[in-house]
């Protein structure tokens, strides 16, 4: 079985993709007119100390940022660590 793991201070997100390519009132979008998501899973991180990241987590991330790859059958996006804007993080309601 192969896997990746990113190096240095990499890391690697599976890009959520919608399952809706339409508008509200129906239109359908075609794939060169979807804007890139800013959210992803993180399925690896690179050699970061006290990352506050893991595997598993969603994150949101600058827009324009990172290398998109095709890995069998899977899109993936490495992500420099500095690029990552948020954590997603569950929390009691009030």
């Amino acid at each position: 079985m192969k896997e990746l793991q990113p190096l240095n201070d990499n890391v690697l997100l599976e890009l959520v993709e919608d399952k809706e390519p339409k508008t509200v009132s129906g239109i359908i979008i075609p794939e060169s007119a979807k804007e890139k998501p800013e959210f992803a899973k993180v399925v690896a991180v690179g050699n970061i100390e006290n990352s506050g990241i893991a595997p598993g987590d969603f994150v949101y991330y600058k827009k324009f940022s990172g290398t998109e790859v095709d890995f069998e059958g899977k899109k993936y996006l490495f992500m420099p660590y500095a690029d990552l804007l948020a954590k997603v993080m569950e929390t009691e309601s009030i």
